[in-house]
């Protein structure tokens, strides 16, 4: 019961950080049109794969609202795909995957599903695959290592508790 109550706190706290990144942190957002990247934007999924898939997935869902109340419709379109995102990786997780290897596995995954996101907005062939799928798995990447780093330093600190997932962190 007390692990179900602390990842439900886990998944608020993640939450209210993938709102708040692009309400309050506009000036690290990159803008190639359709493509934009918020740096750190995926900090919170990737922390909360960690813990399990249920709370990946609903900080997916947390950052998509985020997305939704501060831009356009298509980048919140691209930000709901962050719940198929940390679904996948914390299931790897779960199965013991390093955490390294989660962030590069989910890359490309990420990259296509947000490409496919903007499909129905009308983009070019160009826009679509290589502006915003290539630039997805950039940008996933480079939260990627903010997030391993976080990740080490807070499982170091004893801060968060990853539940024995201590050795998928490095």
């Amino acid at each position: 019961m007390q692990s179900r109550i602390k990842n439900m706190i886990y998944a608020a706290l993640l939450i209210a950080i993938s709102i708040i990144i692009p309400l309050y942190f506009g000036f690290l957002k990159v803008i190639i049109g359709p493509f934009t990247a918020t740096i750190a934007s995926h900090v919170p999924l990737f922390i909360a794969m960690l813990i399990s898939p249920p709370v990946a997935i609903a900080v997916g869902f947390g950052s998509a609202i985020g997305f939704f109340i501060t831009s356009p419709l298509v980048i919140a379109a691209r930000a709901l795909m962050h719940t198929v995102v940390g679904g996948v990786g914390a299931y790897l997780v779960k199965k013991k995957v390093p955490f390294k290897y989660v962030i590069l596995i989910t890359a490309p995954i990420h990259g296509a599903l947000e490409a496919i996101a903007v499909i129905p907005f009308g983009f070019t062939v160009f826009k679509v695959l290589v502006v915003v799928g290539v630039g997805s798995v950039i940008h996933h990447c480079v939260d990627g290592v903010i997030s391993m780093a976080l990740a080490k330093a807070l499982s170091k600190g004893s801060v968060l508790n990853l539940d024995g997932k201590k050795e998928n962190v490095a």
